[in-house]
């Protein structure tokens, strides 16, 4: 009995050592790999006061200008959900960094502390950010045109469905949900605009079109909210007219693209031409004018 309690002790007592030592290994190992996330809480911190001021006025973008406002609806139009502002003065302190990069890689090279090899092959790295966002207009435009095709054939979908549950006793709500699988670009705003029906089915319109910053997001909120006033023939009949306006607009969409693709076309059948009268024409050309030269008096 005596040897029994004896095993009995010395198993309970190894037992709390090792529960002890292991609670000890792992705070010694907890406080030293454990940082504390400061450049997260940092960007937090930043995210609710704001860029800096400073930084705005250097850049030009702490007033409402007229780039502000192109680059706030393109910004809306591709479903970026950044600060126009910080936009903008990113992209000219980029263009300002790249410049005196640019320059101070050409003082090098001219004081022969840079070699030319070095110099070429550093321009093109420095040039490229700069030459990136000096189009971004155009490339945002691209994108924001693309990306309300995209829009505009999933609301399309989604409107033939509705028109389809015309005369359901399914409340509008019930009906969105049962159009859900015919969106792929839009679902997670979707998704977002039926979760906040319940709560405020206005401001959730509001939102989600704010979040589609596209026309056919608008007109489409707009319609919702009739529908949602008063579903009636009168709403049905605008809704076609909407779906009407918006195959319109796909048509006029692809017509565009044809006669660009044509004018493409023209251009890289134009090469071979001109490359065969480089070839087989020119020299002939030459040899006339040397005979006509030949000939004068």
């Amino acid at each position: 009995m005596a040897g029994m309690s004896q095993t009995l002790y010395t198993a309970v007592l190894w037992l709390v050592q090792f529960i002890a030592g292991a609670v000890g290994v792992a705070y010694v190992l907890h406080a030293v790999t454990y940082r504390k996330p400061r450049w997260r809480i940092a960007f937090g911190n930043w995210r609710k006061r704001g860029p800096p001021q400073w930084w705005l006025r250097a850049a030009g973008c702490s007033t409402d200008s007229t780039s502000l406002q192109e680059r706030r609806l393109l910004l809306a139009g591709c479903g970026i959900r950044l600060e126009p502002a910080v936009y903008l003065a990113s992209r000219r302190s980029l263009i300002f960094v790249c410049v005196i990069s640019g320059g101070a890689a050409v003082a090098f090279g001219s004081f022969g502390m840079l070699s030319d090899v070095m110099l070429w092959k550093a321009l093109p790295v420095i040039a490229l950010p700069a030459v990136v966002v000096a189009f971004d207009k155009s490339l945002l435009d691209s994108f924001k045109r693309y990306r309300s095709d995209r829009i505009r054939r999933e609301l399309i979908a989604v409107m033939n469905q509705l028109i389809y549950y015309m005369g359901s006793r399914l409340h509008l709500h019930g009906k969105l949900m049962r159009c859900m699988p015919y969106t792929r670009i839009i679902r997670g705003d979707f998704q977002l605009l039926l979760n906040e029906w319940y709560y405020d089915a206005d401001k959730a319109l509001l939102r989600f079109k704010e979040r589609l910053g596209t026309s056919e997001g608008y007109s489409f909120a707009e319609t919702m909210r009739s529908m949602r006033l008063h579903e009636s023939d009168e709403v049905y009949r605008m809704l076609r007219d909407v779906l009407a306006e918006y195959k319109a607009s796909i048509e006029l969409a692809k017509a565009g693209r044809k006669e660009t693709a044509s004018y493409a076309l023209f251009v890289l059948a134009g090469l071979p031409i001109l490359y065969t009268f480089q070839i087989f024409l020119y020299p002939w050309v030459r040899e006339s004018q040397k005979l006509f030269e030949v000939l004068k008096p």
